[in-house]
């Protein structure tokens, strides 16, 4: 590899992890606003024209708040668990692809920031290592009510994962890989052959599940029950201030942009839109791929308010109940899609 795909990688790198830090700051802000309007309130609007300045001044709250390490903890744990829970969120986007390949002076610019053939497998190995983050910093902890948090995050993954897992092999028989670039180009465009080409209109059952298990995998309501402060305090992070406490909230945050980055990418086409290849012959090829990366993360937008729509509409299910459509429903769900996925390839 050359000097200067070294610097191109490097750049991509940083700019996914800047807009990643940006959209994880303002979904607070969109959070909130989107909860005071269903709630006929106002929202923040005190920091800047319409409170745009709130999330700068949330974080410079966090980072100024006096670091506390409780008297009992386990101190290099304590620390390492909110660590861990931003390191495995930051990196989850290493596979996405959010463009197709931009010429700048000859030279091709890749969109994406590696395109291994096990994509999809990086990404669920990635899910897996969130969970410790939580595990480790709810028991370092010793408060009873962070550690019942923990296990309940553990248990809800390891149930929920399994489910996704499921989802996606159905995905799989459809698409043929696990490479989340080549899923993308497999849905260039949107009709061919007189059929849709995004995934979604063929495993429409495949993406609710995923959809389902994305919620509880990001610990989002209705799902959010390792930390549910009527039962918990406030669940694995109560002992948690300053910027160890922002770092389990931007996970999450981030958690969400990327699966919904995600989903999009497996389910909705990615990059790709109707009338790509017009675009790209009658406006020019860098054209159409920067409306396809601005229609990706139109998409990913979408999905993040539906996120915060249901936060704001659903109430949080009993953790039996949490379980029960898990192991009971999902799982069988799943497992009936896969089978009748195998019949409709093989026989039609």
């Amino acid at each position: 590899m050359e000097l200067t795909d070294i610097a191109i990688k490097f750049g991509l790198i940083i700019v996914i992890f800047l807009i990643s830090l940006v959209i994880a700051m303002y979904s607070t802000y969109a959070e909130r606003k989107i909860a005071a309007f269903f709630q006929d309130r106002i929202g923040p609007n005190r920091a800047g024209p319409w409170g745009i300045l709130q999330p700068l001044a949330d974080g410079g709250k966090m980072f100024l708040k006096e670091e506390i390490i409780p008297t009992n903890a386990t101190p290099f744990l304590f620390i390492v668990g909110p660590s861990l829970a931003i390191l495995t969120a930051c990196i989850g986007s290493a596979v996405i692809p959010w463009g197709q390949n931009l010429v700048v002076n000859g030279k091709s610019i890749p969109l994406q920031v590696t395109d291994i053939n096990v994509g999809i497998l990086y990404i669920f190995g990635v899910v897996s290592l969130g969970v410790y983050g939580v595990m480790i910093g709810g028991w370092a902890s010793n408060n009873k009510y962070s550690l019942l948090g923990a296990i309940r995050a553990a248990s809800q993954n390891i149930s929920y994962e399994i489910s996704m897992g499921l989802s996606i092999i159905a995905l799989l028989l459809v698409t043929g890989t696990l490479s989340l670039g080549e899923i993308a180009q497999q849905q260039h465009g949107f009709w061919a052959n007189g059929w849709f080409t995004w995934n979604f209109f063929k495993q429409p059952l495949g993406f609710l599940l995923f959809l389902v298990c994305a919620f509880a995998e990001t610990n989002r309501t209705p799902f959010d029950l390792p930390e549910c402060e009527t039962e918990l305090v406030g669940g694995y992070h109560t002992e948690y201030s300053s910027m160890k406490l922002g770092f389990y909230l931007f996970a999450e945050y981030i958690n969400m942009f990327v699966s919904s980055a995600v989903m999009a990418t497996l389910y909705w086409g990615g990059y790709n839109y109707p009338g790509m290849d017009w675009v790209a012959a009658n406006a020019g090829p860098n054209i159409s791929v920067i409306l396809g990366t601005v229609l990706l993360f139109g998409k990913v937008f979408m999905f993040i308010f539906f996120f915060m729509w249901i936060r704001w509409t659903i109430p949080r299910f009993r953790y039996d109940q949490l379980m029960d459509l898990g192991w009971k429903v999902l799982i069988p769900l799943a497992i009936a899609n896969i089978v009748i996925t195998g019949i409709v390839i093989t026989f039609l």
